[in-house]
């Protein structure tokens, strides 16, 4: 046991002083290609109140994203009121005290627009995609859902039903569902823990006073983004931010700001065994790092390295990754896809396979060593097509003004600025095969896991069995 922590300790301290040189001297920037140098550039305005207003403008687009990014989501919330910043984002559709449902819908159609928003554990969005002589429109309807919504008790209780319906069918996603035993398990006792759309008794219970509440703690300018991308004016985006969420408070109403329950990582499994079903849906997490850690790229470089595969596909044996070759020459899995999900203060790294039940003890023991095998022996080839895969996989997620909104207004919650295609390639390439192996020591060797199965999992191993294999002796 001593022999493990001291490499693990000395792994650790090599990645922390290798990830925290400085990864612009490690390359020369006139080798990057133009459309990385000659990015557009993202404009960014504080705002007296806090609120940030940041905006990329692509030239010659006659369409605009604009929407804000607020700091709030499930996981600020509490057992009693669980449920209330995705319940908050259907009644935002449902009237204000200027327009009725029924006028917000016809005001939207009439602009040939698109409103929409959704709720994650961190985050609560709420974004309108229109011409660009719209976007004051825009702007000003999104304040006013924002900071005028009715919350009209009887729509209140109307919109109950059609959140349960809506639980009805995500449960019946299997992915989702795993992905939330997991996060249950893996955070249990924490607001991490908690599913975004809460239990059915929050749902049924919680009040029109739940709501308002959760609005006046967390709705604060200083929490905000208002991001914009394509036909977008910076200054006068500014100005529009100004003009129409210049009300909003610096601060909760209580004077008190909510600070967020830090996530406990806790080793631990949960199954849920169908007899009748042949088939497993299984998630195998470790707890990783935070958006902000230094161990942040070389996750995501791991998880292009593990990489993803789905039978239907056609790629079959011809997949470029050792695990996903290995899956696909031993027919072990329907699917598998590797998973980096970041948080704060932490994360999780895993797969999340499909797979026939008579398969899995022979998929867990592939899966497993792929894994392990990351904190020892990454060879030259794997680093430079993960490299080139991870920066297409980063420039192709940009396509359209909502996605690049989208990473506009995540990348200011997360690191307050955001980083340019140029410094993302730079800390991409500074990541060398010892970083990896740091990383995964660190991460994945010898670590407690979490587990989350549903279906037929008869054949599935054990929590310990997992755990004696995530350990690099094996190799």
């Amino acid at each position: 046991m001593a022999l493990r922590i001291g490499l693990a300790k000395k792994a650790a301290s090599t990645v922390s002083s290798i990830c925290r040189r400085s990864f612009a001297s490690s390359l020369a920037v006139e080798n990057f290609p133009d459309y990385v140098l000659k990015a557009p550039s993202t404009s960014i305005t504080t705002l007296d109140s806090g609120l940030r207003v940041a905006s990329e403008t692509a030239l010659g687009a006659q369409t605009a994203t604009v929407g804000v990014w607020i700091d709030a989501g499930s996981r600020y919330e509490t057992s009693a009121n669980n449920g209330a910043a995705h319940f908050l984002e259907h009644m935002a559709f449902k009237g204000t005290s200027k327009r009725t449902q029924h006028q917000l819908e016809v005001e939207i159609e009439n602009m040939g627009g698109h409103l929409n928003a959704y709720t994650s554990r961190e985050q609560t969005v709420y974004f309108a995609k229109v011409f660009k002589h719209d976007v004051e429109q825009a702007v000003e309807i999104l304040s006013d859902i924002l900071l005028n919504s009715k919350l009209d008790p009887a729509a209140i209780e109307r919109e109950r039903d059609v959140i349960l319906r809506e639980m009805s069918e995500v449960n019946k996603q299997q992915e989702e569902l795993v992905l939330d035993h997991l996060h249950a398990t893996a955070f249990q006792g924490t607001g991490l823990g908690r599913t975004i759309l809460g239990p059915e008794e929050n749902i049924r219970n919680l009040t029109r006073n739940d709501l308002a509440d959760y609005v006046t703690t967390h709705y604060t300018a200083p929490r905000m983004v208002i991001a914009g991308a394509g036909a977008i004016d910076h200054d006068h985006l500014a100005g529009l931010a100004d003009k129409y969420f210049g009300g909003l408070p610096t601060a909760p109403k209580s004077g008190l700001e909510i600070a967020m329950q830090p996530a406990v990582f806790t080793g631990s499994d949960v199954r849920i065994k169908f007899d009748s079903e042949n088939t497993a849906h299984v998630a195998l997490a470790f707890e990783s790092a935070s958006w902000t850690s230094e161990y942040a790229f070389p996750l995501m470089l791991m998880q292009t390295i593990l990489g993803s595969y789905d039978r239907s596909s056609g790629l079959g044996r011809n997949v470029a990754t050792k695990m996903c070759q290995e899956v696909a020459m031993n027919q072990l899995a329907h699917s598998i896809n590797t998973f980096n999900t970041c948080y704060k203060d932490t994360g999780l790294f895993g797969i999340y396979a499909v797979a026939p039940d008579n398969m899995l003890d022979d998929l867990m023991w592939y899966v497993t060593g792929n894994l392990v095998r990351l904190a020892h022996n990454v060879s030259d080839e794997e680093m430079e097509r993960a490299k080139t895969t991870l920066k297409a996989s980063m420039l192709m997620g940009l396509d359209g003004s909502s996605n690049v909104a989208e990473d506009i207004g995540r990348q200011m919650l997360t690191y307050g600025r955001r980083m340019t295609p140029a410094e993302i390639f730079s800390r991409i390439d500074a990541i060398t095969a010892a970083d990896i192996k740091a990383t995964g020591a660190k991460f994945i060797n010898d670590q407690d896991h979490a587990l989350a199965a549903v279906g037929g999992i008869h054949e599935l191993p054990d929590y310990n069995w997992i755990r004696r294999h995530s350990y690099w002796l094996r190799y």
